[in-house]
């Protein structure tokens, strides 16, 4: 098993210096991680409390559309794109019940 020191690493964030531990890299190196911590703990704890920071794969988009099956106004999970339909939630029910195809 390796030997670990403590190492002065760069917060990707705010550009701070922090520590990674031994008792840390040993952690790392046990759970068979891979990649080291990019973040001092402050920005770790503010980027985990404010998950719009994130970047990555988007989060769940709730976008305005009007429903082509009734008309009424509605959000959708997605970003709809031109030329599909876009159905409210009951009617999307009532579509997904009947089996009818959707698009």
């Amino acid at each position: 098993m390796p030997e670990f020191q403590d190492r002065a690493l760069k917060c990707a964030d705010c550009g701070a210096d922090f520590v990674f531990t031994a008792g840390e890299q040993q952690f790392y190196h046990e759970k068979n991680f891979k990649n080291e911590p990019k973040r001092c703990k402050a920005c770790k704890i503010k980027r985990q409390n404010n998950p719009s920071e994130r970047s990555g794969p988007p989060g769940r988009v709730e976008t305005s559309a009007i429903c082509s099956q009734c008309g009424r106004e509605t959000t959708v999970p997605f970003r709809p794109t031109q030329g599909r339909p876009v159905f409210c939630r009951e009617c999307f029910q009532s579509r997904k019940a009947s089996g009818a195809a959707a698009g």
